[in-house]
């Protein structure tokens, strides 16, 4: 018999609605930040990012390394996309992911639902607590993600206005010089 568990979680992100969706669904992209997965890929060569397209997943050790294929759906840039296993993954008949970006002020909101069907009921709350803190690892981390391209564009942005002003400094010390010899 099975029965099925449902997680949502939101989370404010300060980002574009944009930029979270092409890091959130995006296989490339969110291999390189999500903790979670191990590999990620598009089944056909030069795939992309669209409805009906096929995604090779494959899960990290703490998930039990499930490998799966998933189909992406529903998807409307930049504001709403998700993907659905095609079959099981492991303990779970079928396994959804859903993500919803609304813009607000300072940032996005970011909602990130899974749903799963288990196919055993006496597994159902050890893989509940597993999905649930997947969930939050993963928004936690692309906040993080953010932040830390955020962060490294302050500090580049910093290193360039240094080095703007030391040569604003050095301009105006060699005209003083000049124009300290032209008075002699």
């Amino acid at each position: 018999m099975s029965e099925s568990i449902s997680i949502k979680q939101t989370i404010v992100v300060r980002s574009r609605p944009d930029v979270l969706y092409r890091l959130a669904l995006e296989p490339r992209r969110r291999v390189k930040w999500d903790p979670n997965l191990t590999r990620a890929e598009y089944e056909a060569e030069g795939g992309r990012l669209a409805n009906n397209a096929l995604v090779r997943f494959k899960f990290s050790r703490k998930l039990l390394g499930l490998s799966f294929t998933a189909k992406y759906g529903q998807l409307q840039a930049p504001q709403r996309g998700g993907w659905e296993s095609v079959r099981n993954v492991g303990p779970l008949e079928k396994l959804t992911q859903a993500w919803q970006f609304k813009p607000m002020p300072g940032g996005t909101e970011v909602t990130l639902s899974i749903n799963g069907r288990i196919r055993y009921k006496w597994i159902r709350t050890p893989v509940e607590r597993v999905l649930n803190n997947m969930v939050i690892t993963t928004l936690v981390e692309l906040q993080r993600t953010v932040d830390a391209q955020g962060a490294q564009l302050m500090e580049d942005m910093g290193r360039e206005m240094a080095e703007k002003q030391k040569a604003e400094a050095k301009a105006a010390k060699e005209a003083a010089k000049a124009n300290k010899g032209k008075k002699k």
